[in-house]
């Protein structure tokens, strides 16, 4: 069910209580928030015939019921919707709250696991404005809802600003009661989308913040960081839009991609290296492959008989545009790389007397994918997305479908390019060199090397899937015997499959025209230099000279762009991103 659909339904919540009593029972003599539970209210301030959102979230343990105790001491079972854990989450909402006191109650079958009173004019007042663990469960949580979508369905966003303005997705959306999300500024890049997410959580919490300017680091060393700049902005008890649009702003200007590349066992840094484990990659939870781009993690898909387990991440683009991933080889690029500690990463934790943690204090902290073969790393992470083995067929197809995906979201890029061109008519200026993957203004915007790069290395993942069975039987539980077996059915299914798939993109004179993924695939060497805004959309999805497709390109890079981009083909050719 989507999220709007399950708020559809939950508007009605106040009607489905009054049919729900469930018992009669005074309040709890011991009405607390729980170890490992905690329950949480937005807005912020309950007002009287406002709605009331509620998220209870737990880091140890499911969570099966929402039980609201009303003033007469009646108990009603609050319709709410669930995840699949780590950390467990309902979440529902309460059309509008009566007079009085009210105890809300988490529980997990008849296990009472955290208690809460609410009340109109409830404040929520904290004693101490400080992250905790009940605040980094709360803070995953956000990010799933925030993000969550059924599995087969594509997510993408022109933006981070649709996502926050929309009170169905974000759980604190106008939690301060100052209408404060609707003239919102989001559109951060992939360096600075974590940083976003963290920092307005930060803003709306009212929690302290922290964050360091970092170098770019050298093709021999990763990025080296500067002490933390450690912000009490927004500890106190409202803090309008406008501190934090300053506080974004010079955020903004201050971290880049070298702030997630640090070294895995530097003390240094924002983001601190996680153990490969399922209770360790939380949403929230960051990715930094070694050139520089960065996802977000938001959704666990559990595996089951008829599918096969899915981790999902989002990502932003230059052209701030937001879209969802699944893990895989062509997304989630790891290398063997002495200028970048890359990995899955977690934000170093604030304590609550406001200072940084150590590595040695810090929960999960573990170099261990410093160690790891690209090939090690890989299977090691689809263990932990399909801990009973992969069956052969469905990950190909899955494969494929990630393959899929990639194109889709290039569709957009490249349009965004062809709308630039028709509404400034101007060239582009190209940087020279490997300056092509990192730099500022309309080439950053527009052009796609980077984006190129892991359309190459996603195109060999999916030719490559055959040999990956023979090599890695144990991933689809597999004899080496049958895995030979295998590989010659997936093969077929191949060749079957591309050419079912397709994709259709606008001509310059405006005509659609479909591709399959076989006719991609064939064109793989075309998309070595295919990156360039200056170029027809034609030749961006690889068009032959002299064909029909063709014959509607009306515009082309200059002479000395295509010999810049002849210069650096190897790098596509192999798809091997340079040192950085």
């Amino acid at each position: 069910m989507s999220i709007a659909s399950v708020y559809k339904k939950l508007l009605y919540q106040a009607i489905i209580l009054a049919g729900c009593t469930i018992s009669q029972a005074s309040f709890a003599s011991f009405c607390t928030q729980g170890v490992n539970t905690h329950i949480w209210i937005s807005p912020r301030v309950i007002k009287a015939g406002s709605p009331i959102n509620i998220m209870a979230v737990s880091s140890s343990q499911a969570i099966t019921e929402l039980v609201l105790t009303n003033p007469k001491g009646e108990k009603l079972l609050l319709n709410a919707t669930a995840n699949n854990g780590m950390p467990w989450h309902l979440s529902t909402q309460i059309a509008k709250l009566g007079e009085g006191h009210y105890q809300l109650e988490v529980k997990d079958k008849d296990k009472s696991l955290a208690c809460r009173e609410i009340f109109n004019g409830d404040n929520g007042t904290k004693k101490h404005a400080g992250w905790n663990d009940s605040y980094e469960d709360f803070y995953s949580a956000w990010i799933e809802q925030l993000f969550d979508s059924p599995a087969d369905e594509s997510l993408s966003f022109p933006s981070l600003e649709p996502v926050l303005r929309d009170p169905e997705r974000n759980f604190l959306h106008s939690y301060l009661g100052l209408n404060e999300d609707k003239s919102l500024p989001a559109m951060p890049d992939c360096a600075d989308f974590p940083y976003f997410l963290r920092s307005y959580f930060a803003w709306k919490n009212g929690l302290p913040f922290s964050y360091r300017a970092c170098n770019r680091g050298t093709t021999k060393k990763p990025p080296l960081c500067n002490s933390a700049t450690i912000s009490t902005n927004f500890v106190q008890d409202t803090v309008p839009l406008a501190k934090f649009k300053t506080l974004s702003r010079t955020l903004m200007d201050v971290v880049h991609s070298g702030n997630g590349r640090t070294a895995l066992a530097s003390e240094a840094t924002d983001f601190y290296p996680v153990a490969l484990r399922r209770d360790a990659l939380w949403p929230g939870t960051i990715y930094a492959d070694p050139y520089g781009h960065i996802l977000v993690l938001v959704k666990w898909v559990e595996q089951t008989p008829s599918s096969p387990g899915i981790l999902f991440a989002v990502d932003a683009q230059p052209d701030n545009s937001i879209s969802r991933k699944r893990f895989w080889e062509g997304t989630f690029l790891f290398a063997d790389s002495v200028s970048a500690g890359a990995g899955f990463k977690a934000f170093r934790p604030l304590a609550n007397n406001r200072t940084l943690l150590s590595n040695g204090e810090l929960p999960n902290y573990s170099t261990e994918q410093e160690e790891l073969s690209p090939e090690d790393f890989y299977a090691q992470v689809y263990k932990l997305i399909n801990p009973d083995g992969l069956n052969a067929q469905q990950a190909y197809e899955a494969t494929l479908t990630a393959l899929v995906e990639q194109l889709e979201t290039r569709l957009q890029s490249v349009e965004n390019g062809e709308d630039y061109f028709r509404k400034t008519l101007r060239a582009i200026e190209m940087p020279k060199g490997a300056a092509i993957f990192e730099t500022i203004g309309a080439w950053e915007d527009y052009a796609t090397p980077s984006r190129d790069m892991r359309l190459l290395i996603a195109i060999n993942v999916l030719l490559n899937f055959p040999e990956k069975i023979v090599h890695y039987p144990e991933l689809f539980n597999l004899t080496a015997q049958s895995a030979t077996q295998v590989k010659t059915e997936i093969e077929q299914l191949h060749e079957k499959l591309i050419t079912e798939k397709k994709i259709q993109y606008v001509r310059s004179n405006g005509k659609p025209w479909e591709l399959s993924v076989a006719e991609i695939l064939a064109r793989k060497s075309a998309f070595e230099m295919a990156y360039n805004p200056n170029d027809c959309v034609e030749i961006r999805w690889g068009a032959k000279v002299g064909t029909e497709e063709y014959a509607s390109c009306i515009r082309h890079a200059s002479p000395v762009q295509v010999n810049q981009m002849v210069a650096v083909r190897d790098w596509f050719r192999n798809a091997k991103h340079p040192p950085r």
